[in-house]
C-alpha cells in the first residue's frame, strides 16, 4: 500500500467512525465466538480418557478398542476409516501368564469387571486382586476370603451387607464391591477372558523399557483379543485411561467433528454479515467514493484504503474478541460438564497454553473481514460509466441465481440423506440459499414492492405512502435491509425445527410402540413370567452395531443403536410397527429386524443376509426376518437378547417390558414383581426410546450456536439498519421542508420498519423451510414442526430488531417540523 492509500483509510477512518461501529461490533462477536470454539477443540484435541483404575499399572494391556474397514472409493486408491467401539474387547487369560514371565514386570495383574444389582442400583465388582492396580487400600478389615464376602469401597463399606454379600473390610477410593478371584470370573461370565491385565514394573524399570518389553512379548506370543481376533494394545500413559472408559474415547472423536462442522457454519455466516455491513458502511460513502474515481483513484486503491481501514478496524476488534472469548469459554465449559452430558471419563483438560488458540482465531477473524472487502465493494456501485453498472449487475444477478440453484440442490441431497448427513446438507442449503438471497436483495426487495405497493397506498395515509414510496425508490437499500433477516430467520428456524422435528417424531413413535403396562429393573424376564397375572415380559438390552457403507463413494463405519429383545415376549409389550416379516423370527439365533429406511438403504428385505460388527467388533452375518417403521424410537436394529448379550460389557437387561393378563388385578402384579426385588419407575412405563451418541451433548450446542449466532446476526439487523437510517438524514430533512410533520416521519418510519420485518420473516421462513422439510421429510417421515413458542421468539427478535435498528436512530436525529 502507497502512502496515497495509506492517507486515505486514516482520513476515512476518522469520518466514519459510526460507521465502522459496526463492523467492529459484528467481528468482536464473531472472534469471540471463532476463539470459544478453537478453545474447545483444543481441549477436546487434547482431551483422554480418565485414568483411575490403572493409575498404579505402568502397562496396561488390552483389547483394541477401535474397528477398520478398508474401501476403494470411485476411480481412487483404498481408503481405510475406523470407529470406535462401546462394548469391551476382552484379552485371552493366558496372556497373564505369558507377561509374568517378561523380565523387567513385577506383577501382571488380571482385571475383571462385573456389575451386581441391588434395589434397582447398580454396583460395580472386581476381585479384589485388581484394587492394587489403582491402588486402592484396605482402611479396615482384611480382605475376602470367602465367595459371600467382599471388601467394600465408598460409601459402601457402612452397610453389613451388600447385595447378598458379607462386608469384610473396608477400601478407600469409589464405590465398589471387590471379591475373591474366583468369585469375580463367576460373576463376570466370560471364563477364558479377561477385561483388561494391569503390568507392574519391577523397581528401576522405566515406563517406556517396560513397553518395548511387553510389545515383543505380546507379539512373539501371537496373542490376540477373544472377540475379533485383532492384536492387543499395550497402553501407557493417559492412553490407559481408555482401557477403563470405553466411550469416552468415540465421545471424544464426534465431539471433535461437531466443532468442526460448527465452526464452519460460523465462518460462512461471519463472511455473509461482515461482507453486508462492510457493504451497507461503503454504500453510505458512495458520493465520496465516486468523486475519488472522477479525480483519478483507481478501483484498485479504493479497495485497498478500503482494505487498510477494515483492517485497521477488525485487528482491534478481533483481539478483544479473542480476550473475551477465554472467560466465555470457561464459563460454558464449567457449565457443560456440570450438566453431566459429556461421556463419562472423558478428561477435557485446559493448560494455559492453550488460550493461545484464541489469538490465531483473531488472525483468522481479521482476515476474513479483509477478504470481504472486494466482495462488499462489487454491492457499491462502481466509477463512472453506465456501462459498467451494467455488467455489475448482470453478475450479480448470474451469481445470486447459481447460488440459489446450489441452495436448491443441497437441499434436494438432504432429501435423499438421512441422520448426520442429511443435517449436514440442509444445513449447507440455508447458508448457500441465505447468500442468493443477499446476492438478490435489489430484485426481491423490488419484487416485494410490486406486492405491497398498492395494498399501502390504497390502504395508508400520507405515511404508508411515503414509506411505499421510499422503499420503491431504493431497492438495494431494502435488499439489504432485508438479508440479515432472512438469515436469521432461516437458521434459527432450520436449526431448531431439525431438532424439535426428531425429537417430536421419536416421542410419538416411542409413544405408540410401548405397550407394556410395567417396566421394571433390577430382575429378567425369565424370572418375571413366573409372577402371576403376567402375561408377557421382555428384556430390553442397548449397545451398539457398526455398520460399514460408503458415501460418495468413500468408506464409512457408523455406530448405531440396537436392542435386544425376546422375541416370545414382545406381544403386548413392545410393538415396533411391523412392515414386512414377523419379528417371531427372532426367537432363532443370528436373526435381524431392521428399520424401514436402513433397510431401503441396505437393500434387504426379509430373507437378506446382511454383515454388522456388534458393540464390541465382532463381525457377524445376520438373517433379516423382519423390517419395521418405528426405528427413530426403537433404532434401527433388532436382535435377539441373547446375541446381543454374548458381546456386552455388561449383559444385563437396562429393564423388563411387562405386560399383565387381561382382568389381572393390576396391585397384585406390582406386588408380585416388587417380591422378585424388582423396582418399577413409575405407576406408567417410560416409553421406550434409544438415546443416540451424544445426543444430549449434540442438542446443548445448537442451542447455544443458535443463540451465539442468532446474537451475531441480530447485531448485522440492528447495525445495518441503523446505518441505512442514519444515511437518510438529508432525505429527512427535505421531507421536513416540503411540510412532513415530524410525527409523520415517524409513523412513515414505523411502516417501513413492518415492510422490512415482513418481508424479512416471509422469506427467511420461505428460504428455511425448503430444507428443514427436505430434511424432515427424509428422516422423520413427517412434516417439520417447530415450537410455537420459539417460532414466535423468532418473529419477536426480528421485529423488535427491525423497529430499534429504525426508529432509535431516527428519534435521535432531528428531521420534519413539530
Amino acid at each position: 500500500m502507497n502512502g496515497a492509500e495509506r492517507l486515505l483509510a486514516a482520513r476515512s477512518l476518522r469520518a466514519h467512525r459510526k460507521a465502522w461501529a459496526a463492523v467492529f461490533a459484528a467481528v468482536v462477536v464473531t472472534s469471540t465466538l471463532l476463539g470459544c470454539l478453537a478453545l474447545a477443540a483444543g481441549s477436546v484435541g487434547i482431551g483422554h480418557a480418565r485414568v483411575e483404575r490403572y493409575a498404579a499399572a505402568g502397562v496396561v494391556v488390552a483389547g483394541d478398542q477401535e474397528v477398520s474397514w478398508t474401501a476403494k472409493p470411485w476411480g481412487g486408491e483404498p481408503r481405510t476409516t475406523t470407529a470406535g467401539l462401546t462394548e469391551r474387547v476382552r484379552v485371552p487369560s493366558r496372556a497373564v501368564e505369558v507377561l509374568r514371565a517378561v523380565p523387567g514386570v513385577r506383577a501382571a495383574v488380571p482385571d475383571t469387571a462385573f456389575v451386581v444389582r441391588e434395589g434397582g442400583r447398580a454396583l460395580p465388582g472386581r476381585s479384589w486382586d485388581a484394587a492394587r492396580l489403582a491402588p486402592y487400600r484396605l482402611v479396615s478389615g482384611r480382605a475376602p476370603e470367602r465367595p459371600d464376602e467382599v471388601v467394600a469401597g465408598g460409601a459402601l463399606g457402612r452397610r453389613g451387607t451388600v447385595a447378598g454379600h458379607r462386608v469384610v473390610g473396608v477400601a478407600d477410593g469409589p464405590d465398589a464391591l471387590y471379591v475373591t478371584a474366583d468369585r469375580a470370573r463367576t460373576l463376570a461370565g466370560h471364563p477364558g477372558a479377561v477385561d483388561a491385565i494391569g503390568v507392574l514394573a519391577a523397581p528401576g524399570v522405566t515406563t517406556e523399557a517396560l513397553h518395548g518389553k511387553v510389545r515383543q512379548a505380546l507379539d512373539r506370543a501371537g496373542l490376540v483379543d477373544v472377540t475379533a481376533g485383532r492384536p492387543l494394545r499395550a497402553l501407557t500413559g493417559d492412553g490407559r485411561g481408555g482401557a477403563e472408559h470405553l466411550a469416552a474415547g468415540p465421545a471424544r472423536i464426534e465431539l471433535l467433528a461437531m466443532l468442526g462442522a460448527v465452526s464452519g457454519t460460523v465462518l460462512m455466516v461471519a463472511v455473509l454479515v461482515l461482507s453486508s455491513l462492510v457493504a451497507q458502511a461503503l454504500r453510505q460513502r458512495a458520493p465520496e467514493l465516486d468523486l475519488l474515481h472522477k479525480v483519478g483513484a483507481t478501483p484498485r486503491q479504493v479497495r485497498a484504503a478500503v482494505g487498510h481501514e477494515v483492517v485497521r478496524i477488525a485487528g482491534r476488534a478481533a483481539v478483544l474478541g479473542a480476550l473475551v472469548s477465554v472467560p466465555v469459554f470457561l464459563a460454558l465449559w464449567a457449565g457443560l460438564k456440570s450438566r453431566g452430558v459429556v461421556a463419562e471419563g472423558l478428561e477435557l483438560p485446559v493448560p494455559p497454553w492453550l488460550f493461545t488458540a484464541s489469538l490465531a482465531t483473531a488472525g483468522l477473524t481479521a482476515g476474513v473481514a479483509r477478504l470481504v472487502v472486494p466482495l462488499a465493494t462489487r454491492r457499491v456501485e462502481p466509477g463512472p460509466g453506465a456501462g459498467a453498472g451494467t455488467k455489475a449487475a448482470r453478475g450479480r444477478l448470474i451469481t445470486g441465481l447459481v447460488l440459489l440453484a446450489a441452495g436448491v440442490s443441497a437441499a434436494g441431497a438432504a432429501g435423499l440423506q438421512g441422520g448426520a448427513a442429511a443435517a449436514a446438507a440442509a444445513g449447507a442449503a440455508t447458508v448457500t440459499l441465505v447468500a442468493g438471497c443477499a446476492v438478490l436483495g435489489p430484485w426481491i426487495a423490488t419484487g416485494a414492492m410490486r406486492v405491497l405497493d398498492g395494498p399501502l397506498r390504497r390502504l395508508g395515509r400520507a405515511p404508508a405512502r411515503l414509506a411505499a414510496a421510499a422503499c420503491a425508490a431504493d431497492a438495494r437499500r431494502l435488499g439489504a435491509a432485508i438479508t440479515p433477516i432472512v438469515l436469521v430467520t432461516a437458521f434459527a428456524a432450520v436449526q431448531l425445527g431439525a431438532g424439535a422435528t426428531m425429537q417430536r417424531a421419536a416421542a410419538g413413535q416411542a409413544g405408540a410402540a410401548t405397550r407394556a403396562d410395567f417396566a421394571v429393573t433390577g430382575t429378567t424376564a425369565d424370572r418375571v413370567r413366573a409372577v402371576p397375572g403376567v402375561a408377557a415380559a421382555t428384556d430390553v438390552l442397548r449397545s451398539t452395531v457398526v455398520l460399514a457403507h460408503t458415501e460418495a463413494g468413500d468408506p464409512r463405519l457408523d455406530r448405531l443403536p440396537a436392542l435386544g429383545v425376546d422375541a416370545a415376549g414382545l406381544t403386548g409389550t413392545l410393538d415396533p410397527g411391523v412392515v414386512t416379516g414377523d419379528l417371531g423370527g427372532l426367537a432363532v439365533p443370528g436373526t435381524v429386524a431392521l428399520g424401514a429406511d436402513r433397510a431401503d438403504a441396505m437393500e434387504a428385505r426379509p430373507g437378506s443376509v446382511v454383515t454388522l460388527r456388534l458393540g464390541d467388533g465382532t463381525e457377524t452375518r445376520l438373517r433379516v426376518v423382519a423390517v419395521y417403521e418405528r426405528a427413530l424410537a426403537l433404532g434401527e436394529f433388532l436382535l435377539p437378547a441373547g446375541d446381543l448379550a454374548r458381546h456386552m460389557t455388561d449383559p444385563s437387561p437396562a429393564r423388563v417390558l411387562v405386560a399383565k393378563e387381561p382382568g389381572a388385578d393390576p396391585a397384585a402384579v406390582r406386588a408380585g414383581l416388587a417380591a422378585l426385588g424388582a423396582v418399577q419407575a413409575g405407576p406408567e412405563p417410560t416409553p421406550e426410546q434409544v438415546v443416540r451418541d451424544g445426543e444430549e451433548l449434540g442438542g446443548l450446542v445448537s442451542t447455544a450456536v443458535v443463540v451465539a449466532i442468532g446474537g451475531l446476526t441480530v447485531i448485522a439487523v440492528i447495525s445495518t439498519l441503523v446505518l441505512i437510517t442514519v444515511g437518510r438524514r438529508g432525505e429527512f430533512a427535505l421531507l421536513g421542508r416540503v411540510g412532513a410533520t415530524r410525527s409523520r416521519l415517524r409513523r412513515m418510519l414505523r411502516t417501513e420498519a413492518a415492510v422490512v420485518a415482513a418481508t424479512g420473516l416471509l422469506l427467511g421462513a420461505a428460504v428455511g423451510a425448503l430444507p428443514l422439510t427436505a430434511f424432515a421429510v427424509s428422516t422423520a417421515g413427517t412434516p417439520p414442526f417447530l415450537p410455537p413458542l420459539q417460532a414466535a421468539a423468532i418473529a419477536a427478535t426480528v421485529a423488535i430488531t427491525a423497529y430499534a435498528g429504525i426508529l432509535l436512530p431516527a428519534k435521535q436525529g432531528r428531521f420534519g417540523r413539530s
